[in-house]
């Protein structure tokens, strides 16, 4: 049984490690994909810094928990006119 326990954990290591390594790829994909909407809601130069800040993995991942704890984004949405 001790065996078993062994042979369990070294592939949950194997696989959180592999997960661990595709994170960051993941997040930048994300990013890429939601690029269009945000330059339709921030601008052109807006959205993309908006995106390009999002696809850093760290730096997206501070930036939004400091959005989601002020209530706001630090790029805002362009105003539309009437």
């Amino acid at each position: 049984m001790a065996v078993m326990r062994h042979v369990m954990r070294y592939g949950q290591l194997r696989v959180a490690r592999r997960l661990a390594r595709a994170v960051p790829w993941v997040g930048a994909a994300v990013a890429v994909l939601a690029v269009g909407s945000a330059i339709r809601r921030k601008g052109v130069v807006g959205g993309t810094v908006d995106t390009a800040l999002n696809a850093v993995p760290l730096l997206g991942a501070a930036k939004g928990v400091v959005e989601s704890i002020r209530g706001r984004d630090f790029i805002p949405d362009r105003r539309l006119l009437p």
